[in-house]
């Protein structure tokens, strides 16, 4: 049963409610900062699960808005990143970048060792190593043609897509957890003189209205044609990223020339209009992501999926709690870039902010994590990705 895209929408923002429902219901969720978007984004898969189970019949939503939501989302973040802030991130962002490369090396010896001990392919282990968890479903489903006719892993499809899948879930999960542990156990909290990039109160920074949407509107759009065009140089030149990745840095060129150019046009930087547009983004993102899900696709491989998983998760927990809050400066804002980190290491760079946007909501500002992270997320990592896994492929080979 295909589902059109309006259709789809209107089913995202009753997931949305649903899952703002189950956190002001259940203590867990707001206690360990949980995206109200994995909430409802879970239960709504796990419905559609039991509708496939009692009908036999799957629900297929589009996937044309989500990305669509996605490229908005990451234009909205590069609108908020003035140098000034980039500056300041600089040396934090090229430590994360040097240690997130290292995890990808960690994240497929960690795999190749499971597989190993469960007398399985090794090559499987690199598949739901920094493949598909780094990677994503977009490097997953990549791959997984070299791996099924290059490797003999057998379902590579099947297995790239489940661990994607469940990595993007419990990134969302386990992220606010991890910045809840270090928060409360260094007793660290935000700089009430900071300004939160998303999640902007309004009553402390103006009130949201026609004027002030219409031009936040048409900022974004400028933005946006502005990365679309980057693209098509890129790609002229025979480099292919995501459309997200140069909208993400047409936003960040905009914000900071045009307001230099016309100071007297209200720019919507640290607005709470803009704010407002950027979590609504995210928040439909995830929410179609995670609704999308078709669970009952992975239960024949769900014992290795598991395993592989399992240790994935111990190993990204440990790195992000050690490592990256230790080389981030061992303060609040290394906190969450921890939990964004984790979001990032075994999900995807959305996951990682919808984690840090709601640690910063319940314990203050951080805006430093929200240029880092996403930088190091959205484009570094993607292309450090295919090195390493040519790499290990090498050693294993």
């Amino acid at each position: 049963m295909e589902v059109s895209g309006g259709q789809a929408l209107v089913v995202a923002i009753l997931v949305l409610f649903g899952g703002k429902y189950l956190n002001r219901k259940v203590r867990f969720l707001r206690e360990f900062s949980i995206p109200e978007a994995v909430s409802g984004g879970l239960i709504a898969s796990l419905v559609f699960t039991a509708f496939y189970a009692l009908t036999n019949t799957a629900i297929l939503f589009p996937t044309g808005s989500r990305d669509g939501f996605l490229v908005l989302f990451f234009t909205t973040i590069g609108l908020s990143s003035r140098f000034a802030l980039l500056r300041e991130g600089g040396r934090m962002l090229a430590i994360l970048l040097v240690a997130a490369v290292g995890f990808l090396f960690v994240q497929n010896l960690v795999g190749v060792g499971v597989t190993s001990v469960g007398a399985l392919n090794p090559y499987l282990g690199v598949l739901a190593g920094s493949v598909s968890l780094s990677g994503g479903h977009g490097t997953a489903i990549a791959w997984s043609p070299v791996f099924a006719e290059q490797y003999g892993v057998n379902g590579a499809m099947e297995i790239g897509v489940a661990c994607a899948t469940f990595g993007l879930v419990l990134g969302g999960v386990i992220g606010g957890p991890v910045a809840r542990f270090l928060i409360r156990r260094n007793q660290l909290h935000g700089d009430p003189g900071q300004e939160l990039l998303l999640g902007v109160d309004r009553e402390k920074h103006g009130m949201i209205n026609v004027d002030s949407m219409l031009s936040t509107i048409l900022v974004i759009s400028l933005a946006v044609g502005v990365g679309l065009n980057l693209q098509g140089l890129l790609q002229q030149v025979g480099i292919r990223v995501p459309d997200f990745v140069p909208c993400l840095f047409g936003g960040i060129l905009l914000t900071n020339t045009v307001p230099y150019f016309a100071p007297r046009f209200d720019w919507p930087t640290g607005k709470p209009t803009l704010a407002l547009i950027s979590d609504l983004c995210l928040s439909l993102f995830l929410a179609m992501s995670l609704m999308s899900l078709q669970l009952w696709t992975l239960i024949d491989l769900a014992l290795p999926i598991m395993l592989l998983l399992l240790a994935q998760v111990i190993a990204a927990v440990l790195f992000a709690v050690v490592f990256v809050y230790a080389l981030m400066g061992r303060n609040y804002a290394a906190a969450v870039m921890a939990s964004g980190y984790v979001g990032l290491a075994l999900g995807a760079t959305p996951t990682a902010i919808a984690n840090m946007t709601a640690v910063t909501k319940k314990f203050g500002p951080a805006p430093a994590a929200f240029v880092v992270v996403p930088l190091v997320g959205a484009f570094f990592i993607d292309i450090a990705n295919a090195v390493v896994v040519n790499t290990v492929l090498g050693w294993l080979s």
